[in-house]
C-alpha cells in the first residue's frame, strides 16, 4: 500500500509509542562510518569520568595528612601534585572526546541532510503538490538540528554519567556504611522515575508546540510567495490575522510547556535537596561518633556535588533526548514516504541516438474516481513534431507529465525505440528530455545561473547563444547588471514573457534529443512569439518534438495535430487535413482567426 505524506499535523503520540530505538538504529550506520573516531572519543570520555571520580580520593587523603599528629611535608606535595594532574587529565580527555567526535557527529548530520533531500527530489509528483513548503522546510531543518543533540546525549553523556554513578556507588558502598550507597541509590532512582514520568507527559505538549509553530511558518511562507495575490484583494489584514491565529496556538502551547518545565525543574531540586540532606546529616553524624574523618566528610560532600551535577544533566538528557526525538520524527516521516515512481530493479539507460516516442493505448487517472486519459494511442517518429490541442482540462499536459514519468500510467504503455519507459532509469529517460513548461518557475538567482540550469558547466559562449536564440540578448542588454541580474524569487522580478524566454534558453541550452513545449509561448506577445517561433522551430529540427499548444497558428507546421477531448483524441492529421474535416480544430481555428483579427485594429 502507497504511503504519502499528509500536509497536515501528525497527531500527538504516546510516550509508549516512542521511536526511540529505531531512530537510534537507524543512526548507528552513519556514526560506524568513523567506528575508530567513535572508539576513541569513548575511551576518552571513560578516562576523564574516571580522573573525575579519583580527585576526591585524592582530596580526602591530602586532609586527613594535613590533620594527621605527624605531618609529613612531602606527603601533602605529592597528593596536590597529583590532584592537579588529576583535574587537568578531566579536561583533557573531555576536550580530546569532543575533539574526536566533531567530524562523527556534523558527518552525521550532513548525510543525513542530504539524504532527505535527495529522497524529497525522488518523491512523485503527487507528493509535491501535496505538501506545504514552509512545513516541511521547518520539519528538515528541526530534524537536522536535533540530530546532532541526539548523537550528542545518547552515546557519549548518558553511558558516561552511568559509569560515574556506578563509580561513586560502589567507592560509598566499599569503603562506608551501606545507608551512603542506600540513600544515593534512592535520590537517584526517585529522580529518574520522576524525570521520566513528567518529561514524558511533556512530549503532548511539546508536540503542540512543533505542529503549531510548523503551521505558523507554512502560513506566513504561503502567504509571502502569494505577495502579488494579497496586493491584488487588498488582504494584507486577513492574512495578518489568519498568521496571528496560528501564533496565538504557538503561544499557548510554548507557555504550557515552560511552565511544565518549571515544575519539573522544581521537583527535581525537591528530589535533590533531600537526597544531599539526609548524606550529609549521616556523614556529620559519622564525624561526631569518631567513624569518620573529616577528610571523610569532605570526601562524601565532593561527591555529592558530582553527584549533583550528573543527576541534574540526566534530567537535562533525557528532556533533551525526548524533545529532539519530537522534533526528528517528522524527517525520518519524510524518508519512510513511498517513492510512487521508481527505477525497476533491472531498469536500462536509454540508448544513445534519435527517439521515437509511443504512447499505446494509454489511460491515467490522478485519482481512482477521476480518469484522465482513455486510451489514448499515437506516434511521434524520430525527428518529427506532433502537437496536441484541445480545451482546458482535456489532457495535453498530463502527456508531458506521464512521459517524464511524474507518474506512471495506470494503462497502457509509453515507449522509447521500444522500450517501455518504466524499464528505462529515470535519470536517463529525463536526461534525454527537453522542457518549457506553461508556467516557467526560475530558482532565486541570477539570469546567468537559470540559463546555465539546463547544463550545469556548459560554457558562456554556449549559454549566450542560447539567449541569443530565446531573443534575450537585447533585453539583456538593457539591464544594469546585464546576466548577473537576480530574478528574485521564483522569477518574480521578471514579466511572464522574459521568464518563459530564459526558460526557452535553458532548454535550448541542455539540446535534448526530445524536446515538450507546453504553451511555451502563451506568456509572450504577437511580436515576440513570432521572433522565438523561428528559433523554436529550428531548435526542434531532427529532434523528437511534443507541442502542446493553445494559439494554433504556432503549429500549423507540426508533422501531425492531435486534438483531446475528456482525455481523448477525437481528430487527428495535418493542418490542412483538419480544417478539411471541418471539425473541432477547423472551428477552433476559425474562432482564434477572428479574434486575432478583432485584437489587431484595437491594439493599433
Amino acid at each position: 500500500m502507497r504511503r504519502y505524506a499528509s500536509s497536515r499535523p501528525v497527531a500527538a503520540s504516546s510516550p509508549a509509542d516512542s521511536h526511540f530505538w529505531p531512530t537510534l538504529h537507524k543512526l548507528l550506520p552513519y556514526l560506524w562510518q568513523y567506528k575508530w573516531r567513535v572508539l576513541l572519543a569513548l575511551t576518552c570520555l571513560f578516562a576523564a569520568k574516571a580522573a573525575n571520580v579519583a580527585v576526591p580520593l585524592v582530596f580526602k587523603d591530602m586532609i586527613d595528612s594535613l590533620t594527621g599528629e605527624q605531618q609529613r611535608l612531602a606527603l601533602p606535595v605529592l597528593l596536590l601534585v597529583l590532584y592537579g594532574l588529576l583535574r587537568f587529565s578531566t579536561s583533557l580527555f573531555t576536550e580530546l572526546r569532543e575533539v574526536l567526535f566533531a567530524r562523527v557527529t556534523q558527518r552525521a548530520v550532513r548525510r543525513l541532510a542530504l539524504e532527505v533531500f535527495r529522497h524529497l527530489h525522488e518523491l512523485s509528483l503527487r507528493f509535491h503538490l501535496q505538501r506545504q513548503t514552509g512545513g516541511v522546510s521547518r520539519d528538515i531543518e528541526r530534524g537536522t538540528r536535533s540530530i546532532s543533540t541526539l548523537i550528542s546525549f545518547t552515546l557519549y553523556s548518558i553511558l558516561p554519567t552511568l559509569v560515574e554513578i556506578g563509580l561513586v556507588l560502589s567507592i560509598l558502598l566499599v569503603k562506608y556504611d551501606h545507608s551512603f550507597a542506600l540513600i544515593t541509590l534512592l535520590s537517584l532512582a526517585a529522580y529518574v522515575v520522576f524525570t521520566v514520568k513528567v518529561s514524558d507527559w511533556r512530549i503532548a505538549i511539546r508536540r503542540q508546540v512543533n505542529e503549531s509553530d510548523s503551521a505558523a511558518n507554512t502560513r506566513s511562507v504561503d502567504a509571502l510567495l502569494n505577495y502579488e495575490t494579497v496586493k491584488y484583494f487588498n488582504n494584507e489584514a486577513y492574512e495578518a490575522r489568519r498568521y496571528d491565529e496560528q501564533l496565538g496556538k504557538w503561544e499557548d502551547a510554548a507557555t504550557k510547556s515552560q511552565l511544565s518545565l518549571s515544575w519539573l525543574n522544581l521537583g527535581q531540586q525537591l528530589i535533590i535537596a533531600g537526597g544531599v540532606t539526609a548524606m550529609m546529616w549521616r556523614a556529620a553524624s559519622g564525624v561526631v561518633d569518631g567513624r569518620m574523618t573529616l577528610g571523610d566528610l569532605v570526601l562524601v560532600n565532593a561527591f555529592l556535588i558530582q553527584l549533583y551535577m550528573p543527576l541534574n544533566f540526566l534530567g537535562v538528557v533525557y528532556r533533551e533526548i525526548r524533545q529532539s526525538m519530537t522534533d526528528i520524527e517528522r524527517m525520518f516521516d519524510l524518508l519512510a514516504v513511498n517513492r510512487e515512481v521508481a527505477d525497476a530493479p533491472n531498469a536500462i539507460a536509454r540508448p544513445d541516438g534519435p527517439v521515437d516516442i509511443r504512447f499505446a493505448a494509454v489511460d491515467f487517472s490522478y485519482e481512482v474516481n477521476r480518469q484522465i486519459l482513455h486510451g489514448v494511442d499515437f506516434t511521434i517518429p524520430a525527428g518529427q513534431t506532433v502537437a496536441v490541442v484541445g480545451e482546458s482540462g482535456s489532457g495535453k499536459s498530463t502527456l508531458a507529465r506521464l512521459l517524464y514519468r511524474f507518474y506512471d500510467v495506470t494503462g497502457g504503455e509509453i515507449r522509447l525505440n521500444g522500450i517501455d519507459v518504466r524499464q528505462l532509469t529515470q535519470t536517463s529517460l529525463r536526461a534525454a528530455i527537453g522542457i518549457v513548461p506553461q508556467d516557467t518557475v526560475l530558482f532565486n538567482d541570477t539570469i546567468y545561473y537559470n540559463i546555465e540550469y539546463g547544463r550545469p558547466g556548459a560554457s558562456r559562449e554556449e549559454i549566450i547563444a542560447a539567449a541569443e536564440a530565446a531573443q534575450l540578448l537585447a533585453f539583456i542588454d538593457l539591464l544594469p547588471d546585464g546576466y548577473r541580474t537576480m530574478v528574485g524569487e521564483r522569477g518574480l522580478k521578471l514579466s511572464g514573457g522574459e521568464k518563459q524566454r530564459v526558460a526557452i534558453a535553458r532548454a535550448l541550452l541542455k539540446n535534448p534529443a526530445v524536446l515538450i513545449f507546453d504553451e511555451a509561448t502563451s506568456a509572450l506577445d504577437s511580436k515576440t512569439e513570432q521572433a522565438i517561433q523561428a528559433s523554436l522551430d529550428n531548435a526542434a529540427r531532427g529532434r523528437t518534438t511534443l507541442v502542446i499548444a493553445h494559439r494554433l497558428s504556432t503549429i500549423v507546421n507540426a508533422d501531425q495535430i492531435l486534438v483531446m477531448d475528456g482525455g481523448r483524441i477525437v481528430e487527428r492529421g495535418s493542418h490542412a487535413q483538419l480544417l478539411e474535416t471541418a471539425g473541432i480544430y477547423a472551428q477552433m481555428w476559425a474562432l482564434q482567426q477572428r479574434e486575432e483579427s478583432t485584437a489587431e485594429p484595437a491594439s493599433g
